[in-house]
């Protein structure tokens, strides 16, 4: 029997989700509202790093075609919404999306259908906007269709874990929507966990990106009084590490980027105001010490430049790697970014290097990568590493470098100055 899925949103998390249905056996759509994208998908070019043009090839001759018409959700039997929630003006998450992926399927639903967020966002989003815009279109739940929220857990640049071998939380309005979202996810994922109900799948989510965010920040702040006290963070984590219970190493970095650290956490302490009135510490607290790593890495900079004789303002800075993560060519939240705004502020001359970035755009202007990396290399003031991509000898450019700045630790050269 012919079973049909469609999955709204085809960035780094429905795309990934699309070829495991559409290659577990699903007639799958991939709902997106960006034209030009669904042309490159049905052309065969992939727009996300973890899947090659040969993979949307694979995809296409398991029958899956991305579309804009929203009338192949009637033909669904699951509906998985997978699109983007960044943070509102107001510090909570923007459910635009959201909501008009949510509409879509209650203007188009027909019976039996199994609705599935995947989209972060705070507690209670599933149960409190999506099942009432259901509703409101006629639609009675456990009887006409099912409702449940699976977080994703897709780690780009990381192909040891996918979506089959990553443990699937899930959580329904109903334990007959659980059930029936588990029954989905379970034709191709490995391990389905389900959950009491939808609120502590969504909530697990936050759990999971806050814990990291809170460890980065311990180990931000750690690397800024070991590097006044003259002592190497690096050697402390390593040594550190070595620990086979009880620790977990996190290093510290120019800031943090993509979806899930600098944005995710922000939806659980902005409900924790809205909802309960006080503040959510931990949070509040490592968003203030991650955001304010870039203005860190740029007066390290300046001090560097000082040492020289040189003042920033007039001097040439090279940036190496300005993607969130290394080896991919996502730059969301990339601090690479506020770096780069804060140098120009202060008068430097930056430039920039990254094998999957050949323009960058900054808030007011627009970067070509440097064409030759070794001549760059000599030509600047200062070098700063801010992703230390493979294709990188941080060691060998760090002794061509006049002044090399490792923000990674990616360097054991004498002649790297490192975070």
């Amino acid at each position: 029997m012919s079973r049909a899925a469609v999955v709204i949103g085809q960035g780094y998390v429905g795309l990934p989700l699309a070829q495991a249905a559409a290659l577990a056996g699903w007639t799958v759509h991939g709902l997106d509202v960006t034209e030009s994208l669904v042309a490159a998908l049905n052309g065969g070019r992939s727009h996300v790093d973890d899947l090659s043009d040969a993979d949307i090839a694979e995809m296409l001759g398991a029958g899956y075609r991305a579309t804009t018409d929203q009338r192949v959700i009637a033909d669904a039997d699951v509906v998985v919404i997978c699109v983007p929630t960044p943070l509102s003006e107001d510090g909570g998450p923007d459910l635009g999306a959201v909501l008009a992926a949510t509409r879509s399927c209650a203007e188009h639903l027909t019976a039996d259908t199994v609705v599935i967020l995947e989209s972060t966002t705070y507690p209670g989003t599933t149960d409190h906007q999506v099942l009432p815009l259901l509703e409101a279109a006629g639609h009675v739940l456990d009887t006409d269709f099912h409702l449940a929220f699976s977080p994703e857990r897709v780690n780009p640049g990381f192909p040891e874990y996918g979506i089959r071998n990553t443990p699937k939380l899930v959580g329904g309005v109903t334990a007959a929507s659980t059930e029936a979202a588990c029954a989905f996810y379970a034709d191709f994922v490995d391990e389905v966990v389900p959950l009491l109900g939808a609120r502590e799948a969504e909530t697990a989510k936050l759990l999971e990106n806050t814990y990291r965010h809170v460890n980065i920040a311990l180990v931000n702040e750690m690397a800024r009084f070991c590097h006044d006290l003259g002592i190497d963070i690096w050697e402390v984590i390593r040594g550190a590490g070595t620990k086979p219970f009880g620790f977990q190493t996190f290093r510290p970095g120019p800031g943090v980027g993509g979806h899930c650290i600098p944005i995710d956490p922000n939806y659980l302490s902005h409900e924790v105001r809205r909802q309960l009135g006080y503040p959510f510490r931990f949070v509040e607290l490592a968003q203030e010490i991650n955001s304010g790593m870039p203005a860190y890495v740029v007066s390290r900079v300046a001090d560097l430049l000082n040492d020289t004789g040189l003042a920033t303002r007039g001097a040439t800075v090279l940036l190496l790697g300005v993607t969130y993560k290394p080896d991919i060519a996502d730059q969301r939240e990339s601090p690479a970014v506020p770096v780069a705004e804060r140098l120009v502020e202060k008068g430097a001359d930056v430039r920039f290097h990254d094998a999957f970035v050949e323009t960058w755009h900054l808030r007011d202007r627009e970067l070509t990568r440097v064409p030759d990396l070794a001549a760059a290399v000599a030509e600047a003031d200062v070098v700063v590493l801010l992703q230390d991509h493979r294709s990188y000898d941080a060691d060998a450019l760090a002794r061509d470098a006049v002044v090399f700045f490792d923000t990674r630790g990616a360097t054991t050269s004498p002649a790297a100055h490192r975070l």
